[in-house]
């Protein structure tokens, strides 16, 4: 595509059923990190029963030679964690220097709707479940990588049950990672015809950059085929993450290729993780909720169009 900001791998999809060792569905919307000089997903597999789990794949390049676990990491736990009785889903991943772990948000599928659970790990063998952090229905929360002016932050989605009100990208805060308060509205789904109009939420974890925090957020466009998952960018002020410095007008990624456009869910691209190394962003995105796949962009590219397109009206909440 003319002037595209982030550029397919040319081997993608990078991971599908067939690399999984054990009996599945599908594959996709992982959450990304780097461990010890290599790439480590965390992958929410469906398997045949229809509820998601998480396995872990490495790659020493991020690319390909990927190792995928023999058998999941994290499971439901539904007798210990009743939440989690439909499965666990789309998981988060941010690296807590202060606390030397790394903190998993991820959706959990109850019988009462989807909401927002927490768990760390040292070693992505075993985890410490905090359980559920926000009740339904919540989906896509993302944690900031520190804590700002002695909190830590908390980007999710809840969706209100009034017609018409929209899906929203809200702030939280939180002095241990268990309580969490000060909620705070911060990028409004847009209104009309506009491609993040009426539904948006939270990708990967924000970016820290000299400019402000970077996020990554998808818009839902609905259609009279069905829906359609694209990607657009925002800034948030880095002392102030309520504050929205800048907003993308236009959409930057959307499903284009074959493998985005047909298979269990088609014209979707939904990414849950990013990774940064020597000015090179990584997003790894669910590509039609059945495979996933690589795209590379430049962090400065990213944010010179950003200062250069975004909406004046940052919010962007019309």
């Amino acid at each position: 595509m003319k002037d595209a900001l982030f550029h397919r791998h040319s081997g993608n999809p990078v991971l599908t059923v067939d690399d999984v060792p054990y009996p599945v569905n599908s594959v996709f919307n992982a959450g990304a990190t780097l461990v010890d000089g290599e790439t480590l997903l965390l992958l929410r597999v469906e398997d045949r029963t229809g509820l998601s789990h998480f396995t872990v794949a490495r790659s020493g390049d991020g690319f390909g030679g990927w190792r995928v676990e023999s058998e999941p990491v994290l499971t439901p736990d539904p007798e210990r964690f009743p939440e989690e009785q439909w499965g666990i889903e789309d998981p988060r991943i941010t690296w807590a220097a202060e606390l030397s772990q790394w903190v998993v948000t991820y959706t959990s599928f109850s019988s009462a709707g989807p909401l927002v659970s927490l768990a760390t790990t040292n070693d992505f063998r075993t985890f410490e479940r905090y359980g559920a952090i926000l009740p339904p229905e919540n989906k896509d929360a993302a944690l900031f990588p520190l804590s700002i002016n002695g909190a830590w932050r908390l980007l999710h989605r809840p969706v209100p049950k009034m017609a018409g009100v929209g899906a929203h990208i809200w702030l939280t805060a939180s002095p241990d990672l268990r309580h969490w308060g000060r909620h705070r509205l911060v990028l409004p789904a847009r209104r009309g015809a506009w491609w993040d109009a009426n539904k948006i939420g939270v990708s990967a974890p924000p970016l820290e950059t000299p400019k402000g925090w970077l996020v990554l957020y998808h818009g839902v466009r609905e259609t009279v085929s069905g829906s359609i998952y694209r990607q657009g960018l925002a800034l948030l002020d880095r002392e102030d993450p309520g504050s929205v410095l800048a907003r993308s007008t236009e959409w930057v990624f959307g499903p284009q290729e074959p493998y985005e456009r047909s298979g269990d869910v088609g014209n979707v691209v939904f990414c849950c993780g990013w990774t940064l190394a020597g000015g090179e962003v990584r997003m790894y995105y669910g590509a039609a909720d059945t495979a996933i796949c690589v795209a590379t962009a430049s962090l400065d590219e990213l944010l010179a169009w950003l200062e250069n397109h975004g909406d004046p009206d940052a919010g962007g909440g019309r």
